[in-house]
C-alpha cells in the first residue's frame, strides 16, 4: 500500500503529551493516527462517544447563580478584600 504526506496542525502541547502517551505504548504518532483512522472506518464513525458535558444539579445552579451575579452586580454585596470577606464569614459561622 503506498503511503501518502499529511501535515496537521495541532496546539504543541497537546502533540507534546500526545507523543509521550504513545511512546510509552510503543508507538509513535503516525502510527496512532492510522489506528485512529483505522478505527474510524471500521466503525463508520469517531471510534469513541462523543458527548456534551452535562453538568449535575449542583454545577448548574452554580453557573446560574454566577450568570445572575454577572448580570445584576448591583444587587451582590462586594468585599475590598478576600480577608475582608472571611472575616465576615468567619462571624457568621
Amino acid at each position: 500500500m503506498a503511503k501518502t504526506s499529511t501535515n496537521l496542525s495541532i496546539d504543541s502541547d497537546l502533540k507534546r503529551a500526545s507523543v509521550e502517551l504513545f511512546s510509552d505504548l510503543g508507538l509513535d504518532l503516525s502510527t496512532a493516527v492510522t489506528l485512529f483512522l483505522k478505527q474510524s472506518l471500521r466503525v463508520q464513525g469517531l471510534p469513541f462517544t462523543v458527548t456534551r458535558n452535562n453538568p449535575n444539579a449542583e454545577t448548574a445552579a452554580a453557573i446560574n447563580e454566577y450568570s445572575e451575579i454577572k448580570a445584576h452586580p448591583e444587587k451582590y454585596k462586594r468585599y475590598s478584600s478576600f480577608k475582608e470577606a472571611m472575616s465576615e464569614v468567619l462571624e457568621d459561622a
